[in-house]
């Protein structure tokens, strides 16, 4: 009976809100917060349901589980084996293991979900983004059992699903589309045929593909034939569907969003953009808005289109049209995401917001040691791991989604350099550096974005933050200050008797600091006739230029405050070791640096160095990931950049090459293995 008015309050307030926007559209449009509107649907939807079962994992878990507490829902989180003890398996009422790791085993497995569904007695599925949210078939089987899918229905999903099917959509419904090859390419050679038909560069994409998988750049014959072959690999173990589309490239694109929201009586309307510009192999890493770059006119164009396309296809739900858009602000319809987007945040349009992705950027089995993100009122951290999760390299590589508001976007991007600034993270490598660097650059923060805005910043990839000189003389003050700090409070436990530090006669330190490939002297000087080993102001010279430090160095905090002649610092001493090697994270990036008394250094210069390995013979793994091919035998002879074997991590895949000409001496490796970082596969003799 409970089940039954809660159904017949959702259908009144169905009725009343296919009314108001039946006459009042338009005036909704503008002045209703989306976010809330958004929050209103999915309260009345869910409202019917007593149990919810979430097949997908990670934060996008946490988050619809969170939701669900709130509400009094009870919850079910499936989970592979590995992910036993993750955070969404502990946050639900219940957890069941659904197979071994691999997706396709899995989260991709629907025998095992619907046999969970069965026992549990779930009355909902809950996709989240990724693995199911977009299978038509996953839908079509819950329907049939009465299970209710939270999303749009089998023929929306398929609809725009299928990249091929949803382009020809678009045409019908006047949406501005990319030239391409609308069918579904065969083998390598038809896909080079039809690349020149087309005219390179060419885009050569997974038809049922996402995230950025199964999709490759291709500008003449050879890298088309690559690109197929990668991408089809790809397309297959992400999706379980290997079939590739072929269209024009855009160059230099910006890539612009429009959030849509569609009900089951014909209605829709369009809720302003995200620019996810910003990306990294064809995956989102920092999204803002609104744009910067649309001016209201190509808005309201974009946002119209995007509703007659949700209208024709007769959509229902919350969903997403992806445009690409040149220089001229001409743009093009790309995809529809049928389901909840990843950064739903970015429904907020009231503030600019920006949102940055936090993700392990080496696939490995590491565990995370520690994960302090910065909260505030205008700062909030979507997370689906805490200290002690494991990093797998079989799933997304995500650790968190880190999303500041601003009432401008100066204020936006001030709170997103703090917070990055502050936020710690320990046992695993990550992004943060690259993050901090792209919102700071001139370009960025001017507005001057593309799709090419990393490899065109980066050429030869990100190497971490280039010091300026200025810059230098702090980092290297400051770690001066840090060790001199260090060594007082070492004094203090150590000496016996105790004598106060104030006591201490000693008043300036001569070290030398190694950084990179200069050593620098470095003189620190106390200032005033006390020395506390926390409380510090000292006068640090570098290069002939004297620094006034000041900072209270709590040296059991991750997080370290200083002041350098005014300017507030936010650093993170990483490690440090007894003989004088410690790695300093400041403006963003780790710097290793060496810190020696005069005395040592004079003396280290006699220390013999070992010898480093000669890695152009052998060939090591740079990341963990399961060998997917080996294209060559003992014996066998190879070229430098020969394609030696492709490792495949976080469900992509990477081409090993040959460093140098030579004679392959022995093979470590075999199709199917799992290798770890640094692990030897070939050696050429």
């Amino acid at each position: 009976h409970v089940i039954i008015m809660k159904q017949l309050l959702m259908f009144f307030i169905v009725w009343v809100v296919k009314g108001l926007l039946k006459h009042s559209g338009a005036r909704l449009e503008k002045n209703l917060c989306s976010a809330c509107f958004s929050r209103l649907l999915l309260f009345f939807s869910l409202q019917t349901f007593e149990k919810l079962l979430i097949a997908n994992r990670g934060e996008i878990a946490c988050r619809v589980i969170k939701t669900c507490k709130k509400m009094g829902i009870k919850t079910v989180a499936i989970h592979s084996d590995v992910d036993a003890n993750a955070v969404h398996v502990k946050m639900a009422d219940e957890a069941v293991c659904v197979g071994p790791a691999p997706t396709s085993k899995s989260y991709l497995n629907m025998d095992a979900i619907m046999e969970v569904i069965r026992k549990t007695r779930a009355q909902a599925v809950h996709p989240g983004y990724g693995f199911l949210s977009e299978n038509k078939e996953f839908a079509r089987r819950l329907a049939s059992e009465g299970v209710t899918f939270i999303g749009p229905d089998t023929h929306a999903i398929q609809a725009m699903g299928d990249k091929i099917e949803s382009k020809l959509l678009a045409k019908n419904a006047k949406v501005n589309t990319i030239p391409g090859f609308d069918g579904v390419v065969k083998d390598a050679d038809e896909a080079v045929r039809i690349a020149r038909e087309i005219g390179y560069p060419v885009m050569i994409k997974a038809s049922a593909g996402g995230g950025g998988k199964g999709m490759r750049i291709a500008w003449d014959d050879e890298e088309t034939r690559e690109g197929f072959r990668f991408s089809s690999q790809e397309a297959a173990s992400s999706f379980g569907d290997d079939r590739l589309l072929i269209e024009k490239f855009i160059d230099n694109p910006r890539h612009i969003e429009i959030q849509v929201l569609a009900d089951k009586h014909g209605n829709a309307l369009w809720l302003n953009e995200r620019e996810c510009s910003i990306q990294r192999r064809n995956q989102k890493v920092v999204e803002e808005a609104p744009s910067t770059f649309l001016d209201p006119e190509t808005r309201r164009a974009m946002g119209e289109q995007a509703v007659a396309l949700a209208k024709a296809v007769k959509y229902s739900s919350a969903g997403t049209v992806e445009f690409l858009v040149d220089s001229s602000k001409n743009f093009y319809f790309l995809e529809m995401n049928t389901r909840l987007q990843v950064r739903k945040t970015t429904l907020q349009i009231q503030e600019n917001l920006l949102t940055e992705k936090i993700y392990s950027h080496k696939p490995s089995y590491a565990r995370l040691c520690s994960s302090e993100p910065l909260h505030s009122t205008q700062v909030r951290v979507d997370s689906g791991i805490q200290q002690g999760s494991d990093i797998s390299i079989y799933y997304d590589p995500m650790i968190s989604k880190l999303i500041t508001y601003g009432s401008n976007r100066a204020e936006a991007l001030k709170r997103m350099e703090e917070a990055l600034d502050n936020y710690v993270i320990r046992g695993v490598a990550h992004n943060i550096s690259l993050l901090r660097e792209v919102i700071v650059h001139p370009r960025f923060v001017q507005g001057d974005i593309s799709t090419k805005f990393l490899p065109e910043v980066y050429p030869d990839g990100f190497k971490g933050h280039k010091l300026t000189d200025h810059e230098r003389r702090q980092l290297l003050a400051t770690a001066a200050s840090l060790y001199v700090a260090e060594q007082l409070r070492s004094q203090r436990f150590l000496g016996t008797p105790r004598i106060p530090i104030a006591k201490s006669k000693r008043s300036s330190w001569e070290l030398s600091v190694h950084l990179g490939d200069g050593i620098y002297p470095v003189a620190v000087s106390k200032d005033g006739s006390s020395f506390s080993p926390c409380l510090v102001s000292q006068q640090v010279e570098v290069d002939g230029m004297k620094l006034n430090v000041t900072s209270e160095w709590n040296l059991a905090s991750p997080l370290l405050s200083v002041t350098i002649d005014g300017t507030q610092r936010t650093i993170q001493r990483i490690s440090r070791n007894a003989s004088g090697e410690t790695s300093i994270q400041f403006l963003g990036t780790v710097y290793k640096l060496q810190i020696l008394t005069k005395v040592a250094a004079e003396l280290s210069k006699y220390m013999p160095e070992k010898a480093a390995e000669d890695t152009s013979s052998i060939l090591r793994s740079p990341m963990p990931g399961t060998v997917v091919a080996v294209s060559v035998k003992p014996g066998d002879m190879v070229s430098e950049g020969q394609e030696i074997c492709v490792i495949e991590a976080m469900k992509m895949q990477n081409s090993m090459i040959a460093a140098k000409t030579g004679k392959v001496k022995a093979v470590h490796c075999k199709a199917g293995d799992t290798v770890g970082e640094e692990d030897l596969l070939v050696e050429l003799e």
